[in-house]
Order: structure tokens, then C-alpha cells, then sequence
């Protein structure tokens, strides 16, 4: 499996910035959470999801000990070291220590990612340190 062209993954997710932020939708311009974002990207770059995403709620990441997210993304994505990310990449937050990875965003340059927060829908912002400690999990896009 080879990876996409990561030019053409940052361009489609920043053809999403400014959809506002939405639980479980995935409709750009209308709304999208983080994984809406992702699936989005998916469907433009990849082609049609292989599998449907079941309903989840607000602390889903709580309730269920175990890394869904990376699971679901080793199916289909190529895993790379989260040292080794690069633009175009997929990648996984925890966004406490020794808690799930239950948030993602698209790198869109070596210091920069693009994700939808709440209350601020999809915008692209830097990659901090701070953010950057929170990567459990890195991934690429596969080709078409």
C-alpha cells in the first residue's frame, strides 16, 4: 500500500477550514468533529469509507479502555512512528497522560496541523510542543 500525495491530503483538509464544529457529522461546510474531519479527508482523497463509523458519544474515550481510534486507522491507513510524522499525516492526541488517543488532526507542515475544536470548527493552528508531546499515533493516508 502505497501513501497518498500529501500535498493533495492538506489541500482537501484545508478545503474544510471554517466548517463549524459539529458532533459525528462529517459534512464540510455544515459540520464535523475531529474523526468527521478525518473521514471527510478520507472520502476525497481515498474514495468511499470501508466501514461505518457506529454512533459515539462525548466520553466514549472514558468509557472504553481501549486505543478505537488506532485500531480503526491500522485497518486501513499506513502507521508510521509518531517521531516520523510529516506533512499530510494523520495523527492521534491524548490529550491527558495515560489516557486514550481520542483526538485527531492532519499535519499541514512541519510545525502546523489543521483539526476541528469545539466552538472554534476546523481551523489550522501550530504544532506546539505542547500538542506535539500528545501525539500517541501517526498515520498516512493510503492511495486511491
Amino acid at each position: 500500500m502505497n501513501a497518498a500525495k500529501p500535498q493533495r491530503v492538506i489541500k482537501v483538509a484545508r478545503s474544510w477550514l471554517g466548517t463549524p464544529y459539529h458532533d459525528q457529522a462529517s459534512l464540510r461546510g455544515v459540520g464535523c468533529d475531529c474523526l468527521g474531519l478525518a473521514r471527510g479527508v478520507w472520502r476525497e482523497v481515498v474514495g468511499p469509507e470501508p466501514f461505518p463509523i457506529p454512533p459515539y458519544s462525548r466520553d466514549w474515550g472514558e468509557t472504553v479502555p481501549r486505543e478505537v481510534l488506532a485500531e480503526g486507522a491500522r485497518r486501513m491507513m499506513l502507521e508510521i512512528a509518531p517521531a516520523d510524522v510529516v506533512p499530510g499525516a494523520l495523527v492521534l492526541f491524548r490529550m491527558m497522560p495515560r489516557a486514550i488517543a481520542k483526538h485527531v488532526g492532519i499535519l499541514t507542515g512541519p510545525d502546523a496541523f489543521l483539526h476541528a475544536y469545539e466552538r472554534l470548527g476546523v481551523i489550522e493552528e501550530p504544532l506546539t510542543p505542547s500538542w506535539r508531546r500528545r501525539i500517541a499515533f501517526a498515520f498516512m493516508f493510503p492511495q486511491r
